[in-house]
């Protein structure tokens, strides 16, 4: 028998304290996603690494009739807006109302919230299953940053992970949840278990290149077998929500032994705490300490900008880090990228070679942060296309729009039209900067640019400037976190 199954994807994480909202726009756009695709478009898919990539691949090796449908991802920002959550999701639910199918496949984020829904996915799922009914096989595709839910548990069939962070196994992921959907067509269903973890996680201390999280997979990988599959989500701290919190989950065809590979993560999980807290500098110091390892060092230091991290809900557009840079004369040194299209446009009227005196970036309103007032040369400028070529998103088309590197003093600026993070080498590339040849690199972003950047990194630093993102969990302004829970490792107790 062939089987045939619907094949989707709607990926949003949303930080509820961000300033912008996404709408209709940012999902066709992809912002640092592939661009939105329909039907076949979708099939184009199997060679990046994203989820769906995977899945496609591994559907076709089963044999799988694939039903592609729509595929639509946004840089994460606040809310999905209403009106765009609806139409998205309306394209999939009416698609599987009307198709013949066997199954459904779902790449999702797992932390998306709309103006109308804390739970876009458990919302989007309750809304499938009312249409197909109970036994129809619905498996999902998860990001690591998931804020797993209730509501997800009990309406998909099974769910997967990702492992690493940076997201480098995201098409790996994909190939899991085909196999898992190959499993539940076979067997029929399977049992699922699921602990909640008793505090937040700083995203920072979430990075799998180090521990705990490193070791922590490693456990949870050597726990499975054929028929068990385990994911555990460390959630995304910043969607002011009951549910918002790291889940472990798994699913198998027996019970017993998912249930204590479940409890033993969780045990270790709960007995390491104190290890997910993470260190995190002041502008000044980052700078400082940056500046001095840099003259006995043989590669660049980088400093990841993580409150206005684009890739979490920043605007990436704070000056912090950039002012302390020059504050402190910085040498050899360049950032990227600052969302500005309105000085990309003042740097392409004035040309190449020139110079504009402009106020750069600071519209995001964040408390101590502001605009950099000054004279900046124009040393490139570009149309913002390229294809990464780091291991994260390798092979993935990008439109960032126009970009131009701004020189003030000795620190070169790339400048995009666009929100993109800095994940991939190739982005300060389209500003004319070779960050190999640099002595400090300050990225928008957490953890992915580590991907890219860590091997040609001699150490890297985390700072701490102001920004839509707080890193520390324990400083965000909750309101509707479930009671009990701890902010941070081994932190303040929530109480409504």
């Amino acid at each position: 028998m062939t089987y045939r199954i619907l094949v989707a994807g709607f990926q949003h994480e949303t930080n509820t304290f961000a300033p912008s909202k996404a709408a209709y726009e940012n999902f066709v756009r992809g912002e640092g996603f592939p661009q939105m695709v329909r039907g076949q478009d979708l099939l184009k898919l199997r060679e990046v690494n994203i989820p769906a990539g995977g899945f496609l691949l591994e559907a076709e090796r089963l044999g799988y009739d694939v039903v592609p449908v729509i595929w639509a991802g946004a840089s994460p920002s606040a809310h999905v807006t209403q009106e765009t959550y609806e139409r998205i999701a309306g394209e999939i639910i009416e698609a599987a109302a009307n198709e013949t199918i066997d199954g459904i496949y779902l790449d999702l984020h797992g932390a998306m919230v709309a103006e109308h829904t804390d739970d876009g996915e458990g919302t989007l799922l309750s809304r499938l299953r009312a249409v197909v009914g109970p036994e129809l096989p619905i498996v999902v595709s998860l990001d690591l940053h998931a804020n797993v839910t209730e509501v997800m548990l009990e309406q998909a069939d099974a769910m997967v992970a990702f492992r690493t962070y940076p997201h480098v196994d995201m098409a790996d992921t994909g190939v899991k949840a085909a196999r898992l959907l190959d499993l539940r067509l076979r067997c029929g269903k399977l049992h699922c278990a699921h602990l909640r973890l008793p505090f937040l996680i700083p995203v920072n201390g979430m990075c799998t290149l180090l521990d705990p999280a490193r070791s922590l997979y490693l456990q949870l990988a050597q726990l499975e077998s054929e028929d068990l599959s385990l994911s555990f989500t460390p959630g995304f701290p910043a969607a002011d929500f009951e549910e918002c919190g790291p889940v472990i989950w798994g699913y198998g065809l027996h019970s017993q032994p998912l249930n204590q590979a479940v409890t033993t993560l969780y045990e270790k999980l709960v007995s390491e705490e104190y290890q997910w807290e993470v260190p995190l500098l002041l502008p000044d110091e980052a700078v400082q300490r940056a500046m001095a390892l840099a003259e006995s060092a043989q590669r660049p230091i980088v400093i990841a900008d993580t409150q206005d991290n684009p890739g979490a809900g920043g605007d990436a557009n704070t000056m912090g880090l950039l002012k302390a840079l020059i504050k402190h004369d910085a040498r050899n040194a360049a950032v990227g990228l600052i969302y500005d299209p309105a000085a990309v446009q003042s740097a392409i009227a004035a040309g190449l070679g020139s110079v504009i005196d402009i106020s750069l970036g600071g519209q995001s309103g964040v408390p101590g942060d502001s605009p950099l007032r000054g004279r900046f040369q124009v040393t490139h400028l570009s149309d913002g296309r390229c294809r990464f070529e780091g291991p994260m998103m390798n092979g993935m088309d990008v439109d960032v729009g126009p970009v131009a590197c701004l020189k003030i003093g000795d620190v070169q600026i790339a400048v995009s039209s666009s929100k993109c993070q800095m994940l991939d080498r190739t982005l300060y590339r389209l500003a004319g900067i070779i960050p190999e040849k640099m002595s400090v690199l300050v990225n928008k972003s957490s953890v992915h640019f580590r991907a890219d950047f860590q091997p040609i990194a001699e150490h890297v630093l985390v700072a701490k400037a102001p920004g839509p993102m707080t890193a520390d969990p324990a400083d965000i302004p909750w309101t509707r976190l479930r009671d009990g829970i701890r902010l941070k490792p081994n932190g303040p107790v929530f109480h409504h």
